[in-house]
């Protein structure tokens, strides 16, 4: 299990390019799932930002 520093560093990696794609939520989205527990509040944060982040994704399509 990777500490929770380095799941934000590769959460922000993934969906810092303003060119993502599908592919680079469905990854972070992974990590969050297989790296946090769910009770996790990082993973709760992060999770709402990735939704956040999906939808305006989505909105500018």
């Amino acid at each position: 299990m990777l500490t929770e520093a380095t799941v934000e560093k590769k959460f922000r990696g993934l969906v810092s390019d303003p060119n993502r794609t599908e592919d680079a939520f469905d990854k972070a989205e992974e990590l969050l799932e297989e790296e946090l527990r769910p009770e996790s509040p990082l993973r709760h944060r992060l999770s709402v930002e990735l939704e956040e982040l999906r939808e305006a994704n989505n909105a500018k399509s």
